[in-house]
């Protein structure tokens, strides 16, 4: 059986380990997290390296790619300081492939919904989650980033892919280099709420990005919403569907009431591939269309 390990410095509250069959191979896929504590996940990846097929990275992200450039994030490479010989990834691919197909889904399925409540989305993050920014781009949706809003607490939406790029340039590299927690939130702060910026909130249709994120600074209005998202927990859907969610669209797939991070599926294609790598992109989405693997649609009120 192969094992695709993900080591989160997120809450140990939402650990999980499924056993899957993924084109004919078994894969135990296992979520542990360390409650904000990298030095401890760094010592479990040690332990672990060599001992499984693949490491994902949870809670966190070695950089963001965009537009085709990296931006190494300086702060968590000593999460993985130990790794020898187990490949490791973040969950970029997967972001730059399985996420570009959300907003073509669902401005397809939900296309009298949509225009009646308007083409308007905001993405927590864009830097990070480039695919999911494109396609809502492509898709022709008016946009509001939250990267410096949520990321920083600087009260400025940004509205185009071009001011994203800008960003990036200018402050990755110091934001680069803060300590991750200042930016996102790690262990218990997980389950915090602290809902800012709600008038964003009231303004889109469509909330995209990271599931933390989401929970952590939604407004408890939500009602009409639409969420894109993953990492989503029966207690998440809960709190969505309490709100007043209208749809959840988990652009990973749901295993036993669970869908995983990008990391985590990331891990179990390089796993089930035995190239012993992180795959291309062309790679990953090959394995996706044979896996069939899409974004999923739960009407929640």
């Amino acid at each position: 059986m192969k094992r695709a390990v993900s080591i989160s410095i997120g809450s140990s509250k939402r650990n999980k380990s499924v056993e899957v069959d993924l084109l004919g191979e078994k894969v135990l896929i296992e979520r542990i997290g360390t409650d904000g504590d990298m030095e401890k996940a760094a010592r479990m990846y040690q332990d672990l390296d060599g001992k499984v097929d693949a490491f994902g990275v949870g809670g966190a992200d070695l950089g963001m790619m965009i537009d085709g450039k990296w931006y190494e994030l300086h702060s968590v490479r000593p999460m993985i300081k130990y790794i020898k010989i187990t490949p490791v990834v973040d969950g970029t691919g997967v972001k730059s492939t399985l996420e570009k197909l959300a907003a073509p889904m669902i401005t397809e399925i939900l296309k009298d919904y949509i225009e009646q409540r308007g083409k308007k989305v905001l993405i927590m993050t864009g830097t990070d989650r480039w695919g999911l920014t494109e396609s809502f781009l492509k898709a022709g949706y008016e946009t509001v980033f939250g990267d410096l809003m949520f990321s920083l607490d600087i009260p400025i939406a940004l509205r185009t892919a071009q001011q994203l790029k800008v960003f990036a340039a200018l402050l990755m590299p110091i934001a680069s280099r803060l300590p991750f927690e200042w930016v996102y939130p790690t262990g218990e702060k997980q389950n915090e709420r602290k809902p800012k910026y709600t008038e964003h909130f009231d303004w889109a249709t469509v909330i995209a990005g990271d599931c933390h994120y989401i929970k952590r600074y939604m407004p408890d209005n939500m009602i009409g919403k639409i969420v894109v998202t993953n990492t989503t927990t029966p207690e998440d859907i809960a709190l969505f569907k309490k709100v007043g969610v209208k749809y959840l669209v988990t652009t990973t797939p749901v295993l036993e009431g669970r869908s995983f991070g990008t990391n985590m599926m990331e891990a179990a294609l390089i796993a089930i591939s035995g190239k012993n790598r992180p795959l291309t992109l062309d790679e990953y989405t090959e394995l996706l269309i044979k896996l069939d693997f899409k974004p999923q649609l739960q009407e929640l009120n």
